[in-house]
């Protein structure tokens, strides 16, 4: 009897001590990594050009969505060569990059092919532009998709006066040699600066939302960009970031990505469970 106990006692701190070494060994797999998080911000970037070239290329179509119609012919780099297709009910533009590297104002350097859509007539209100892509690279990055961004005209609580607010609807792949990340969410994009000249260099953006990004190892960040600390891009800063903060989660786990002050320093902070701030350049 006494051996009986011994046994059974041996064999439950057997099992504790597999269930405990298994819990930490599953809490040190959801350890966040610098990496990860400067990971995240480029993937971040790339959602923020794309959603640019987009908005760009529809007030191209339709000078109307703008206060003032742009002056610009085109914002995109020269290397871009872009085809127009128009029906009776539809239009399309083919932004190529080609293949050997087109570079934006911000240094991104793309390659291949994105289509931009949209039905006519236009609406100012809930008008949805389809986006997809064809072997389309941003930088080292294999970009994959097929979904809609949701363009209207009104106001919020960082601009009164009616400007434009873009929901992108996100289901995207992006594909480099660590392999392939998912990212599943919303992002609101307004113009709350810029929107009523006739140039687009002086627009200023802020961004909020919530989305998912499964990396390669299976590990999920959740990426939430608040109301009171919205992302803000200035196109007139080589269209980067100057401001806003991402919290980012994962099981046990947190990180917070601090773009700075709206000062064009190009410096972010990366705090990981509540540690001191990295410095580093995006």
């Amino acid at each position: 009897m006494k051996t009986n106990s011994i046994l059974k006692l041996t064999v439950l701190f057997a099992v504790i001590l597999f269930v405990s070494c298994s819990k930490d060994n599953n809490d040190l797999a959801n350890e966040f990594t610098v990496e990860d998080i400067q990971t995240n911000a480029k993937l971040d970037q790339a959602a923020n050009d794309l959603s640019e070239i987009i908005d760009d290329q529809y007030l191209i179509e339709n000078p109307a969505g703008k206060s003032i119609a742009p002056t610009e012919i085109n914002s995109l780099p020269a290397c871009a060569v872009v085809t127009r297709t128009v029906t009776a009910t539809t239009w399309r533009r083919k932004i190529n990059f080609g293949t050997t590297g087109c570079a934006l104002p911000n240094g991104a350097i793309l390659r291949g092919i994105i289509y931009i859509s949209g039905s006519l007539p236009y609406s100012t209100t809930n008008y949805v532009i389809t986006y997809t892509f064809d072997g389309f690279r941003y930088n080292d990055f294999l970009v994959q998709g097929n979904r809609t961004i949701t363009r209207s005209l009104g106001s919020s609580i960082y601009q009164t006066n009616t400007h434009p607010i873009s929901v992108l609807d996100m289901n995207m792949t992006f594909t480099n040699s660590r392999g392939v990340y998912t990212r599943v969410g919303t992002r609101t994009r307004e113009c709350i600066e810029g929107f009523g000249t006739a140039i687009l260099v002086d627009n200023v953006y802020v961004i909020t939302g919530n989305w998912t990004t499964t990396f390669p190892n299976g590990n999920v960040h959740t990426n939430t960009i608040s109301n009171t600390a919205p992302i803000r891009v200035r196109l007139n800063f080589d269209h980067r970031v100057v401001s806003g903060i991402v919290n980012i989660t994962r099981p046990n786990h947190t990180a917070v990505l601090d773009y700075g002050d709206r000062t064009c320093d190009n410096i972010a902070t990366i705090s990981i469970d509540g540690g001191a701030p990295i410095s580093f350049t995006f």
